[in-house]
């Protein structure tokens, strides 16, 4: 397969999780629960989602991708197993349009380790993509003061961080990590399981939250785990735009729950700056393309 092939599929595949997973915050709104409770069940469900999914694969073939594929394949999992941890607890205890827009951070860290462990130097205007990111998240954090937001705001933060490092350790080792994110839900699960056990099971309608972690989370886990072993990080990165985009809208049709003032001036810095910069990679990636097809004719 050629490159330019395994680049498209790494596109196709990373957009249909990223769409997918535009979703994922209304559904867990829509299940009216305790974070526990959600949490356990979001997960339990993913988990066996998963395991259904692999083992049916694996009995009609024997290269089904593995689990956890080795040592790296471990540590993603540790990686995506915190970033269930940190999600519903921001969901739980910032705005959503807060949340999304910091996701949407994971883009600069995701540049920010691919330079230091991969050695992938970010040009001039990654640069500076990545200074204007930090002035948005800087003002959606800063109007999160005082109003009770801003421990979801942290807790945002931290899952674009375990979210690029977990891209950036998939593309380093260049192994199949598609079911390694769904695997990794085992720590939120144990987590939430135990913490459930203690105050009880309390939800009102959990069909969603079931939805979304027998349908929706594969999809989507299963997409952008998978990405970065045929495009780089950055870009696996930048397809957590559309849940950017696309998850403030759908809560604020069903909930009517409108962003701040602060968080709609980041927000746009935020979408604004990552449009411009995958406007510019694409550019750049003909350009480069057009340059090899002069060198090496067919």
């Amino acid at each position: 397969m050629s490159t330019h092939t395994d680049h498209q599929k790494g596109l196709l595949m990373t957009a249909i999780g990223g769409l997918t997973l535009t979703i994922d915050i209304p559904l867990i709104r829509l299940a009216d629960g305790t974070p526990w409770t959600i949490m356990m069940l979001r997960t339990g469900t993913t988990l066996l989602a998963g395991l259904v999914i692999w083992a049916i694969w694996r009995s009609l073939d024997r290269n089904a991708p593995k689990l956890i594929p080795g040592w790296s394949g471990l540590a993603v999992a540790f990686c995506y197993g915190l970033t269930g941890i940190t999600f519903v607890t921001a969901v739980y205890h910032t705005s959503t349009a807060d949340l999304v827009f910091i996701l949407a951070f994971n883009t600069v860290f995701a540049a920010a380790l691919s330079w230091l462990f991969l050695k992938e130097r970010p040009r001039l205007a990654t640069v500076i993509a990545m200074l204007a990111m930090i002035l948005g998240v800087l003002i959606i954090v800063g109007g999160s003061v005082g109003t009770g937001h801003l421990f979801g705001d942290f807790m945002a933060l931290c899952s674009a961080f375990f979210v690029a490092l977990a891209i950036t350790i998939s593309r380093a080792s260049g192994k199949d990590m598609g079911f390694t994110g769904l695997v990794g839900v085992i720590l939120p699960l144990a987590l939430a399981a135990f913490m459930v056990s203690g105050e009880g099971f309390h939800v009102n309608a959990p069909w969603w939250i079931i939805l979304n972690g027998a349908v929706i989370m594969p999809i989507s886990f299963f997409c952008l785990a998978n990405g970065p072993k045929y495009i780089s990080g950055p870009e696996v990165a930048m397809f957590y735009l559309l849940e950017t985009v696309f998850a403030p809208i759908w809560v604020w049709l069903i909930f009517a729950e409108a962003p701040t003032r602060n968080s709609l001036i980041g927000g746009t810095i935020l979408i604004a700056t990552l449009v411009a910069h995958s406007l510019w990679q694409l550019h750049e990636g003909r350009k480069r393309r057009a340059a090899l097809a002069v060198v090496h004719p067919a």
